[in-house]
């Protein structure tokens, strides 16, 4: 029987793919287009898409391989994963550190070791590359990564409790959620100074991680798409405006006596309640808005979105990277309106780009491409011999 493979959603790779063009803009050094990112106007950034979505991505790509092949199965996929997250985190750091001491000793403009607070590591490097490798040393450009490896290394515990009850694991999640702000928890982020923490607690920022697990896994169901539910959460999102909007809040004396009061709901390290609840309402937004319509997103002005969304990984690891290297370029050439626009948009090339040569290449076009007619003779010629190596060299 000829099995039909399954159709990716494409609600999940546009949102994740708007998430990384975003990502790219808020990374490069004084931006201008940068003020004009969603985050600048709410409690909730392309933070939460990202992790939300690697949420709901990690529970399709691992959830079901506990159930279909076993417990021991699931966990060492999801420790290859971390295993995979774990030496990007490692191999990223290493490219950015070489920029930037390319950036001082060649482009000359800027301190950029110094920028990024990196002094520490060339200063006193056998001990912050012990704290790098054992994640005990964790600058705040690096911070995203690690609080991923926190949440993935919790999917087996959550695979565990739902074999008791499907709400145990976000039950489990919100708890150890409470817990973080009841105790004040935290990762350390730097060997000298063990006050600093991760910029990412996991601790906090699993909540939302394990919520778009759960959604994706059917362990709790999203809120049907009602006009009042519509309504409260439009309402929420434009109230919270004024008071993330820094312009606004920082001009009117009662708008920033309320900011004040709220800073620690919306604190972006623990992962404040205003955060979560400011991104739940913008996600059940979109999902309202996109019912119906998710043939939009399969249009051809969405497939480079989509193509971006599906190489999440290594696009990140390309956009944090590019990101630095845009604000040297600008360093060099000056900032101005088509300064701004040219750099930008050809960052936003180059992503797109590179997620589609990460699609070819993981297509695999290798595999379908016609042999030379000679070798075919040739390995007809070798018999078993032939078939044996390339049956070998399938299973590469």
């Amino acid at each position: 029987m000829r099995t039909t493979k399954k159709q990716r959603d494409p609600r999940l790779d546009f949102f994740r793919g708007v998430a990384m063009l975003i990502i790219f803009i808020a990374h490069v050094p004084t931006n201008l287009w940068a003020i004009y990112i969603p985050a600048r106007f709410g409690w909730s950034d392309a933070a939460e898409m990202f992790v939300f979505c690697s949420g709901y991505a990690a529970a399709i790509a691992f959830g079901g391989t506990f159930l279909r092949t076993g417990f021991t199965h699931g966990i060492l996929r999801v420790f290859y994963r971390i295993w995979q997250i774990y030496s990007s985190h490692i191999l990223i750091f290493f490219l950015i550190l070489a920029l930037c001491v390319f950036g001082n000793e060649v482009v000359g403009v800027k301190d950029y070791v110094g920028r990024l607070n990196l002094r520490y590591f060339m200063n006193e490097t056998p001990e912050a590359l012990l704290g790098l490798v054992t994640l005990t040393y964790v600058p705040n450009y690096f911070d995203i990564l690690p609080m991923y490896l926190g949440a993935l290394i919790l999917i087996p515990v959550a695979m565990l409790l739902a074999r008791i009850h499907p709400w145990l694991p976000i039950a489990a999640s919100a708890a150890l959620y409470a817990s973080n702000w009841i105790l004040d928890g935290g990762m350390p982020a730097h060997p000298k100074y063990p006050h600093l923490e991760w910029f990412f607690n996991p601790l906090g920022w699993q909540l939302l991680f394990f919520t778009g697990f759960a959604l994706s896994r059917g362990w709790i169901k999203p809120p049907p798409v009602k006009a009042g539910l519509i309504i409260l959460a439009a309402a929420f999102v434009l109230i919270s405006i004024p008071f993330a909007h820094w312009p606004t809040w920082s001009r009117i004396p009662a708008y920033k006596e309320i900011h004040d009061v709220l800073v620690p709901y919306r604190n972006k390290t623990d992962y404040g309640l205003l955060r979560y609840i400011h991104f739940m309402c913008l996600a059940y937004l979109a999902i309202a808005f996109v019912k119906g319509r998710e043939h939009l997103l399969l249009a051809g002005w969405a497939k480079p979105i989509l193509k971006v969304g599906q190489q999440a990984l290594p696009v990140f690891l390309l956009n944090i990277w590019l990101a630095q290297a845009a604000g040297m370029v600008m360093d060099l050439t000056g900032r101005n309106i088509g300064i701004y626009a040219i750099v930008n948009l050809s960052g936003i090339a180059c992503v797109i780009g590179f997620a589609y040569l990460c699609g070819w290449i993981k297509s695999a076009p290798w595999q379908s491409a016609p042999a030379p007619a000679a070798t075919l003779r040739k390995t007809a010629g070798d018999g078993d011999l032939g078939r044996a190596r390339s049956t070998s060299y399938a299973a590469e």
